[in-house]
């Protein structure tokens, strides 16, 4: 086995916060659509939908999930742009 990685920097935070199902994904995927490759997103939220929803989404394209962190009610995913 190799060395462990040591954790990407965020590069770029969203704060979706008090919105629901769809807004969450949405903002997600425009926010997505103006970093470039490297790039890592932190999705902040509240809606446990988006538990569901951000995974689904991001596994039909080719950005990264690299984690998902849950704490107080809120949800941070974070994610790895790959276009």
């Amino acid at each position: 086995m190799g060395e462990p990685r040591e954790p990407p920097s965020i590069t770029h935070r969203l704060d979706v916060l008090g919105f629901h199902c769809p807004v969450p994904v949405a903002k997600t995927r425009q926010a997505l659509k103006d970093l470039t490759q490297g790039n890592v997103l932190e999705v902040v939220a509240d809606d446990p939908e988006t538990l569901h929803d951000m995974p689904m989404f991001l596994g039909r394209g080719p950005h990264v999930l690299l984690d998902i962190n849950e704490q107080d009610g809120e949800f941070r995913f974070l994610i790895e742009v790959n276009a």
